[in-house]
């Protein structure tokens, strides 16, 4: 099993740019791969990025651009480089571990406020 624990996220501007961390415990963290999730109030939650095992990277066509997303095994977390913040972007996102097709495993979730 694994353990995941999101913080980052905040009250920022239009424009401006968040690092979302999820900072994984309990496992050996490089063979999970890992996802990000978003859900705005009223929303479904929706796939943000995903990364392998061995670093390859996927977004959801609507995030392409803005969104990055990237691992550090050594130190058994990942992240998610939000550039460009929109009020749109708003949500809480999730953090989420799997193997396979399994993707059991989520974080509790850090809160992302884009507003002035």
């Amino acid at each position: 099993q694994v353990q995941l624990v999101e913080s980052g996220g905040g009250l920022v501007q239009p424009g401006e740019s968040l690092r979302l961390s999820c900072v994984a415990s309990g496992s050996i963290f490089s063979i999970y791969a890992l996802g990000w999730y978003r859900q705005a109030p009223g929303k479904q939650r929706e796939l943000v990025a995903t990364i392998t095992t061995g670093g390859s990277t996927n977004s959801a066509d609507s995030m392409k651009g803005r969104f990055t997303i990237s691992r550090d095994n050594d130190n058994k977390t990942g992240y998610l480089q939000i550039n460009s913040l929109e009020p749109e972007d708003t949500a809480v996102y999730y953090c989420n571990a799997g193997i396979g097709s399994r993707w059991p495993y989520w974080g509790q979730g850090t809160q992302v406020t884009v507003s002035t």
